[in-house]
């Protein structure tokens, strides 16, 4: 894939782009439907499949008041549409500056005459550029005008619900992460590098690392049964986010109690998958019912990770 962090990396217009325009946070099974479409009508063409974002997400620069939650990093963004096969994924730095541009001259001076589209794939309700006024209507019009053409795709249903990364992040941050799988379309994992925390694990027979992320959608206090990746290897775990009230008040941390692993792991980069939530956080009355409910906690996990298989996003976008 062809990634390119600005239009003006653009010299040329590509050759006979189909183009899909969107924020895609979470490349959930919606977007890979958008994405399905798209190279193969750029193949019915002989041109090329290209994937139009932004960075960061404009309501960030639009409405911080607002303190929008991302369900990937922009890497990981990157990643997950690489892996969807298209051709070439154009990331538009967002900026007051460019919020600015009208959707005309958004379609005109960049779509049209600077990556040279040739048709736009869109999903039913996206809208985009100054007061939302790129519609499907405003795209037909300037499609007449321009020489180019449009598809609107229809929503991607399961039962009476609809894909959608909002969905998707209110599932995740009430901790309905195996709930998430059927929209996501895989595991829901975060990525981070173990700091030093409070050491109350080892004292507790349980060591956990602690895990610093950039990472902004973090799923709700609780227990989880994860998977781990450390040094492309996976091992199965336990997880708590929250602030160990049993011990007091104290900042919401996210500790991985790894299952069978006695090595040092301080200053590693690891990925954690989270596969089922098994209990919210609670205080206990003593540190021996802490410890009990500790060991109950990782039997249960044991037992659910031995009988789920875990989807990354590998496995996710498999035949696209």
């Amino acid at each position: 894939m062809i990634l390119l962090r600005s239009v003006d990396e653009i010299s040329v217009p590509l050759r006979n782009p189909v183009v899909t325009i969107g924020n895609f946070d979470g490349v959930h099974l919606g977007h890979r439907e958008i994405f399905k479409k798209l190279k193969s009508t750029a193949k019915l063409i002989g041109g090329m499949s290209v994937v139009v974002t932004f960075h960061p997400h404009p309501l960030h620069i639009i409405d911080p008041s607002r303190q929008l939650t991302l369900i990937n990093t922009v890497e990981e963004k990157i990643t997950l549409i690489e892996a969807s096969g298209v051709d070439c994924l154009i990331v538009i730095p967002f900026t007051l500056e460019f919020a600015s541009i009208t959707a005309e001259d958004f379609v005109e001076t960049i779509l049209v005459n600077r990556i040279g589209m040739k048709k736009v794939i869109i999903g039913y309700d996206y809208a985009f550029g100054r007061g939302r006024a790129g519609n499907v209507g405003m795209l037909e019009a300037l499609g007449k005008k321009l020489l180019f053409d449009v598809e609107t795709l229809d929503p991607i249903i399961s039962g009476d619900t609809v894909y959608s990364s909002s969905l998707i992040r209110r599932m995740i941050r009430g901790g309905e992460v195996s709930e998430v799988v059927r929209f996501l379309g895989r595991h829901f994992s975060l990525a981070g590098r173990v700091v030093h925390g409070a050491h109350r694990g080892k004292i507790l027979g349980f060591p956990t690392a602690n895990i610093l992320t950039d990472k902004n959608l973090i799923p709700a206090d609780g227990v989880y049964a994860v998977k781990v990746k450390i040094d492309e290897k996976l091992f199965d775990a336990a997880c708590n986010i929250g602030s160990n009230p049993t011990f007091g008040t104290a900042p919401v941390s996210i500790e991985v109690f790894v299952l069978d692993f006695d090595m040092e792991l301080y200053d590693s980069e690891i990925r954690v998958y989270f596969i089922e939530r098994i209990r919210e956080e609670r205080r206990f009355d003593s540190v021996e019912a802490l410890k009990d409910a500790i060991a109950n906690d990782v039997a249960r996990c044991r037992s659910i990770l031995d009988s789920t298989p875990l989807l990354i996003y590998t496995e996710y976008l498999e035949g696209m």
